[in-house]
C-alpha cells in the first residue's frame, strides 16, 4: 500500500490535521441495539433518561410554570445586577400604552427584547433593563369613560381618577403575561409615565428645551380631530384609502388682470381662473390662489360658454374632458406672468383673493391652481405668514363652523352637512363648474377611526425645523437594523418642520404654563417651573387641578415678570402630547451621566413615533442622541399575510396560544416557548404571520429539538465530564470533528445573537442538530454508545462529544427557549448542583477544537459513504462489505489514518461507512467480480488556504456480507447466529459475562 506522505506539503498537512494520538480500535453499526428477545439484551447500554420527548396537552404549559418557580426567574434580574463587572448593556424598553389586554404584537416586541437580554446575562454583562408604560392619552382617557354613565358631567379630577384607575388595571394585566413569556425583569420596579419622579423628569426637559427656544406657542393649522376635539401630532393619524370626498371644480373671476396678462384679457369676456377640491368646507376661509412659478398656464377660451379661464397647460385637455366641454387655448405663459393679479372669493362679495406665487403646487390632479385657506393647510399657512394674509378659522373644536363663517353655516359639521352648504352656496353664486365624488387616501383619528380636519389653533409646538438637522447628523451615526429603515426615519424627519406636542385633554402632564387674564399672554420661567417641579414631584400632576394658584404660582415670580396680583393669572389647560411623555422616557430611565441605552428596540410605526420623539427631545436638550442601536422590526399578521380582526376570526391571543382555548383540539395549549420560538424563527425585519399553521410547524420544530436533547441526555447517563472526559487530541478524528463542527457552530450563533439576528440563530441550530448531530453523528455513533464496554475510552470519547454538544446546543437556545433550557438542565446526569443556564455562562467552545484541516478527512470519507448508501438503494448498510480503491495520493493518506489496516470491522473509517467490513486498497483486487457494481467518485482535497490542492479519485463498492449477524450488536461480523462476534466477546468478558 502507499503509505508515505509524499511531500513536505503533505507532511504540513498532516500535522494540521494532528493526528497524533493514542488510537483506540473502533467498531461502528448502524442498528444500535439487542432486539427484545435476545439474551444479551441487558448487555446493550440503552439511553436512560427521564426526560420526556414532548409535553402533550396541559404537561405544557404547567411544566413551564414549575420550572419558572424552580429556576428562579423572578430572581434572575436581581442576581445579575448584582455582578461585579464593567461590561454593562442597557436596553430601553418603549413603553407599551396601558390601555387594552396583551397581544401577539406586544408578544414580538417583548420576546424579542427578553431573547437579547438573556444572551447578554449569559454572555456576563449586567443588563440594564425597566419595563414601562405609557399611561396618558385620549384612548385611555375614552375607554376609562365609556365605562362611566353620564361621564360627560364629570370633573377633570374624576375623569383623571377613572382613567388612572383603568391604566392601573390594564398594567397589571400586561405585566402578567409578560412574566408568564418569561420576560426578565424586575417587574416591581417598573416605570409609568404617570409615577411623579417621572413627571417631574419630563417637565424638566420641557423647560430645558423651552429655555433653549426649542419650545414656543403659536396659532397655526394643525392635524384636528372634531371626534375627540384636540389636537393630533401626525405620528397619531391613520390613512383610510378608501375616503371618499366631495370635489369641486369652481372658477375665481379675475378682479385684476395680472398686467403681464392685459393684453390678452382685455376685459371684454369675462376671465376666471379654475379651482378643483376634495375639500369645499374650506372655501370660506380661501384668502389667496397660488401658482407654480416655473410652469407653463395656458388662457383657453370655453366653446361652450365664451369664458375665458386660465389654468395649467398641463391639465387643459383633462380639465376639459371632466367638465365635458372643449378649450380653446388663446395663449400660454408662465406662472411668474401671473403676478399682480388678483380673483373675487366665490362666496364672500368684496373679498379679493390675490394670485401668489408657490412651490407646493402640483400638476398631478386638479387644474395648476390651487385654493389656499391658511386656516386649514400647513402649505397654505406657509403663503400666508410669507405675505401677511389672514388665518382665520371658522371652524370650532367639534368640527362646527362658528359665527364668523355667517348664518348659512354656522353649527353645520364641515365634513357633513356644512360641506353640502358650502356647495350648494357656490352654485347659487355660479361658481360652481362641477361636483364628482373622489375616492383617496385622508387622515383619520387612530382611535375614533373618524376623519381629521386641519384646522387653525393657538398652540406649543417643538420647532423641529431647528433641530432637525443635527438630529439627521447625530442619527447617521447609530446603527439601524435593517440598514434601510434608518432611509425611513430621515424622509420622516426632513418633512417635520414642526411637532404639536400641546393637547385639549385632562388625562396628561399639564404645559406648565400661565396666563395674564387680560392679555392672554404667558408667565413661563425658571421660577414658575421650579416650583411646579417640586410640587409634581412630592403630589404627581393632579396637583394642578387640585391646588389653588396662590400655591402653584409663586409671587415672586409674577412680581418678577412685571405683574401684581398671582390672582391675575390663570393656569393653561393643555397637557402634553404622549410622544414628549414617552420620548422623554430617557432622562427617567436610563443610567450614569451618559444616559444613553445600547438599544432600542420597536416596531416599524416607531420610526416616526417614540425613536423620533426620543431623539428630538434628546438632541433638543443635550446635542445627542439617547441610543446607539436601534432595532426596528415588522407587524403581526394572520398566517395568509391579512390583518387581524375579530370578525373575520383570525386574532391570535397569546393567552390561548400559551393556555390553550375551550375546545383543545382546536386551541391547543403550546406553552410560553413555542410563542418564544415562532418570534425568533419569523424574520421579525419584515410582516410577522402567526396562525394554527405557523403555531403547529412550531411546535413540531421544539419538539424535534427535544429529541436530540433528548438522545445526548440519555447517551450521558453514568457520564462525568470532570472525571470521564477523553482530552480532545486522544478522540477519535471523527469526534474531534465534532468539535471542530461544535466551534464553528458557537462561532456563528453568537455573531448571529449580536446581530439580533434570531431567525439565523434558529436557521444554525436546526441545521446543526439536524445535518450534523441527528442524520450525522447520532447515525454513526450508536454502536460505540450502545455495545462497547461502559468505560471505554472509545466511548468516552464520543460521551465527551455528546456533552459538549448538549451544553453549547442548550445554550445555545436558552435566550429563545428558557423553559426548555432550564427543564434539560434539571435533567443533566451530572452536576446536579448546578447553577442553571443563565447564571453559568454562555458558549464556551475552545479555540483548540478548531482545526480546518481535519474536515477533508471526515467530508472525504463521508462522500464515499453516500456513494456506497447509494449504490445499494435504502438497504441495510449491515448488509454489505464495502471496498474502496483510492489511487495513491493524500486522499487516501487521510483514509489510512482512520483506517490503518487493509480490512477492518472496528475502524473509525467503517464506522463512518456504517457497514460491517470495510476493505481500503489503492487498486481493484483482482478478484473483483466481472458484475460487481462500482461507483466511481473524484474528492477535491483544499489544505493550507489553497496552496495544496488535490483532487483524487475513487471507487466504492459494496459486497453481500458473508459472516452471521450477531446477536448482541447486530451486525455481520460473527462467525455464528449464535455466538457474539469477537469485539462484542471481549466486551463480555470484560463485564463477567459469558
Amino acid at each position: 500500500m502507499f503509505r508515505a506522505w509524499r511531500t513536505p506539503q503533505l507532511a504540513r498537512a498532516r500535522a494540521r490535521i494532528a493526528w497524533g494520538w493514542a488510537r483506540p480500535a473502533a467498531s461502528e453499526s448502524r442498528q444500535p441495539a439487542a432486539e427484545q428477545d435476545s439474551p444479551y439484551r441487558d448487555t446493550v447500554l440503552l439511553p436512560r433518561s427521564s426526560f420526556p420527548a414532548q409535553l402533550p396537552g396541559r404537561l405544557q404549559p404547567e411544566t413551564e410554570l414549575a420550572t419558572q418557580k424552580k429556576c428562579g426567574f423572578s430572581e434572575l434580574y436581581s442576581w445579575q445586577k448584582q455582578r461585579k463587572t464593567k461590561q454593562e448593556f442597557c436596553l430601553h424598553d418603549g413603553p407599551p400604552y396601558a390601555n387594552g389586554d396583551p397581544h401577539v404584537g406586544h408578544a414580538l416586541n417583548k420576546i424579542l427584547k427578553d431573547i437579547t437580554n438573556r444572551f447578554y446575562v449569559m454572555r456576563g454583562y449586567k443588563v440594564h433593563y425597566v419595563p414601562g408604560w405609557d399611561c396618558h392619552g385620549l384612548p385611555i382617557e375614552l375607554k376609562a369613560l365609556s365605562e362611566v354613565k353620564g361621564s360627560e358631567n364629570l370633573s377633570p379630577m374624576e375623569i383623571r381618577q377613572k382613567a388612572r384607575e383603568f391604566a392601573e388595571r390594564a398594567i397589571e394585566k400586561q405585566k402578567s403575561a409578560f412574566v408568564r413569556w418569561g420576560i426578565m425583569a424586575d417587574w416591581a420596579n417598573s416605570y409609568r409615565t404617570f409615577d411623579p419622579t417621572y413627571e417631574a423628569n419630563q417637565l424638566r426637559i420641557f423647560y430645558k428645551m423651552y429655555d433653549k427656544g426649542f419650545i414656543y406657542q403659536d396659532y397655526k393649522p394643525v392635524f384636528w380631530s372634531p371626534s375627540t376635539k384636540t389636537a393630533l401630532a401626525e405620528a397619531e393619524l391613520e390613512y383610510n384609502e378608501q375616503h371618499v370626498s366631495r370635489s369641486v371644480y369652481m372658477k375665481f373671476p379675475l378682479l385684476k388682470s395680472p398686467p403681464k396678462l392685459a393684453s390678452v384679457l382685455d376685459g371684454s369676456s369675462p376671465a376666471s381662473v379654475l379651482i378643483w377640491t376634495t375639500q369645499p368646507w374650506t372655501v370660506p376661509a380661501n384668502q389667496a390662489v397660488c401658482y407654480m412659478p416655473d410652469s407653463a398656464y395656458s388662457i383657453v377660451k370655453c366653446t361652450t360658454t365664451g369664458e375665458y379661464f386660465i389654468l395649467a397647460a398641463d391639465r387643459v385637455e383633462s380639465t376639459a374632458a371632466v367638465l365635458d366641454t372643449q378649450f380653446e387655448v388663446v395663449s400660454t405663459c408662465k406662472g411668474v406672468d401671473l403676478v399682480d393679479g388678483s380673483c373675487v372669493h366665490p362666496m364672500i362679495p368684496g373679498r379679493a383673493s390675490p394670485l401668489l406665487p408657490a412651490n407646493h403646487v402640483t400638476m398631478a390632479k386638479g387644474t395648476g391652481l390651487v385654493h389656499t385657506a391658511p386656516a386649514h393647510g400647513m402649505e397654505d399657512y406657509s403663503v400666508a405668514s410669507h405675505h401677511q394674509l389672514p388665518t382665520d378659522c371658522f371652524v370650532d373644536e367639534g368640527g362646527f363652523f362658528t359665527e364668523a363663517a355667517g348664518p348659512e353655516l354656522r353649527n353645520k359639521n364641515v365634513l357633513e352637512e356644512g360641506n353640502e352648504a358650502v356647495i350648494q352656496m357656490l352654485q347659487a353664486a355660479g361658481s360652481l363648474l362641477k361636483e364628482e365624488k373622489y375616492v383617496h387616501s385622508y387622515p383619520y383619528d387612530w382611535r375614533t377611526k373618524k376623519p381629521m380636519i386641519i384646522r387653525a389653533s393657538k398652540q406649543w409646538f417643538v420647532n423641529t425645523a431647528s433641530v432637525k438637522a443635527t438630529a439627521q447628523e447625530v442619527l447617521k451615526k447609530v446603527k439601524v437594523i435593517p440598514t434601510s429603515a434608518v432611509n425611513r426615519m430621515l424622509e420622516m424627519l426632513d418633512r417635520r418642520t414642526f411637532w404639536c406636542i400641546s393637547r385639549q385633554r385632562c388625562w396628561g402632564v399639564p404645559i406648565p404654563v400661565f396666563y395674564q387674564k387680560n392679555t392672554g399672554e404667558c408667565l413661563l420661567n425658571s421660577e414658575t417651573v421650579t416650583n411646579i417641579i417640586k410640587i409634581v414631584e412630592q403630589q404627581g400632576t393632579d396637583a394642578w387641578w387640585t391646588l389653588p394658584i396662590e400655591q402653584l404660582l409663586p409671587k415672586e415670580a409674577v412680581v418678577k415678570a412685571g405683574g401684581n396680583d398671582v390672582l391675575d393669572y390663570v393656569k393653561g389647560q393643555d397637557v402634553l402630547d404622549i410622544w414628549f411623555d414617552s420620548g422623554t422616557s430617557w432622562a427617567h430611565v436610563l443610567e450614569g451621566a451618559e444616559q444613553r441605552a445600547d438599544t432600542y428596540l420597536e416596531g416599524k410605526d416607531q420610526l416616526g413615533g417614540w425613536f423620533q420623539s426620543s431623539l428630538l427631545t434628546s438632541v433638543a436638550a443635550r446635542n445627542k442622541a439617547p441610543y446607539k442601536t436601534l432595532v426596528v422590526h415588522g407587524f403581526t399578521l394572520g398566517e395568509k399575510g391579512e390583518k387581524m380582526s375579530k370578525s373575520v376570526g383570525n386574532v391570535v391571543d397569546p393567552d390561548v396560544v400559551i393556555n390553550g382555548g375551550e375546545d383543545h383540539t382546536k386551541d391547543p395549549p403550546y406553552g410560553a416557548d413555542v410563542l418564544r420560538w415562532w418570534v425568533a424563527e419569523s424574520n421579525v425585519f419584515t410582516e410577522v404571520l402567526i396562525g394554527p399553521v405557523v403555531l403547529n410547524a412550531a411546535r413540531d420544530d421544539v419538539n424535534k429539538l427535544r429529541n436530540t436533547i433528548r438522545f445526548m441526555l440519555g447517551n450521558l447517563a453514568g457520564f462525568n465530564p470532570e472525571t470521564d472526559s477523553i482530552p480532545a487530541p486522544k478522540m477519535y478524528i471523527v469526534d474531534q470533528y465534532m468539535l471542530h463542527l461544535l466551534q464553528d457552530y458557537g462561532s456563528k450563533v453568537t455573531e448571529a445573537y449580536k446581530e439580533y439576528n434570531y431567525s439565523k440563530v434558529v436557521r444554525l441550530l436546526q441545521a446543526f442538530c439536524s445535518r450534523h448531530l441527528s442524520n450525522f453523528y447520532f447515525s454513526i455513533i450508536k454502536d460505540r454508545l450502545y455495545c462497547e464496554e461502559e468505560k471505554d475510552p472509545k466511548r468516552r470519547s464520543c460521551q465527551t462529544v455528546l456533552a459538549e454538544a448538549l451544553d453549547i446546543v442548550v445554550r445555545s437556545f436558552a435566550p429563545i427557549l428558557p423553559h426548555l433550557a432550564e427543564e434539560v438542565f434539571q435533567h443533566l446526569p451530572y452536576k446536579k448542583d448546578s447553577g442553571g443556564v443563565f447564571r453559568t455562562g454562555w458558549i464556551n467552545a475552545s479555540s483548540v477544537w478548531k482545526k480546518p484541516g481535519i474536515e477533508e478527512a471526515i467530508e472525504g470519507a463521508c462522500a464515499m459513504r453516500d456513494s456506497f448508501l447509494g449504490s445499494i438503494s435504502d438497504k441495510n448498510a449491515l448488509e454489505y462489505e464495502v471496498v474502496i480503491v483510492i489511487e495513491p495520493g493524500l486522499l487516501f493518506e487521510l483514509m489510512e489514518a482512520l483506517q490503518a489496516e487493509e480490512t477492518s470491522s472496528v475502524s473509525e473509517l467503517n464506522e463512518i461507512m456504517m457497514a460491517s467490513q470495510t476493505t481500503l486498497l489503492t487498486e481493484l483486487p483482482k478478484e473483483t467480480p466481472t458484475d460487481a457494481n462500482i461507483v466511481r467518485g473524484t474528492f477535491l482535497i483544499n489544505l493550507e488556504g489553497g496552496d495544496i490542492r488535490e483532487e483524487s479519485s475513487y471507487k466504492v463498492i459494496a459486497l453481500p456480507v458473508t459472516k452471521a449477524k450477531c446477536p448482541r450488536c447486530r451486525r455481520y461480523t460473527s462467525d455464528s447466529t449464535s455466538t457474539p462476534c469477537p469485539r462484542c466477546l471481549t466486551v463480555l468478558a470484560g463485564r463477567g459475562s459469558t
